[in-house]
């Protein structure tokens, strides 16, 4: 069970740390002040979930990410070229949103896989809080939109 264990975490991991560096990188080009603390607030909260998933994947005796995934690398240089030419709240709250609907279905579906009970724990915290995170975008993208 610790392979599924740690394959899993590792996944989460990579991903959650796409979310930070995604949230960090809108904070930079989002000029709105409590929108863009907004999103450094989360961008912290999803580094405290990349911290703590890698505490149980080292408790497993495996060798936890360090590094997000080569497609969101490649989003966020997109995301960075895009800010140099357009500063829209609006683009920037849907990215923020897509990036959560990602995130969200990710641990939904971790959270379908056969994990221990200690690591089944840790997956569904985290999950909460991702919950809450895609619940804020979908609401700020709503509010954005009218």
């Amino acid at each position: 069970m610790s392979d599924i264990d740690i394959r899993t975490l590792n996944s989460l991991i990579e991903t959650t740390i796409d979310s930070a560096d995604g949230y960090e990188q809108a904070s930079e080009t989002e000029k709105a002040g409590d929108l863009a603390q907004t999103f450094r607030q989360f961008a912290s909260e999803r580094r405290s979930i990349v911290a703590e998933l890698r505490g149980h994947v080292v408790r497993l005796g495996g060798t936890p990410e360090d590094d997000g995934t080569l497609l969101a690398a490649a989003h966020r240089q997109f995301l960075k070229i895009r800010a140099a030419f357009d500063d829209d709240t609006r683009a920037a709250v849907n990215e923020v949103e897509r990036g959560e609907d990602i995130i969200k279905a990710k641990y939904e579906h971790a959270l379908k896989e056969d994990l221990s009970p200690e690591v089944r724990q840790a997956v569904q915290r985290a999950y909460e809080s991702v919950r809450a995170g895609h619940d804020t975008a979908s609401a700020l993208k709503k509010r954005w939109a009218a």
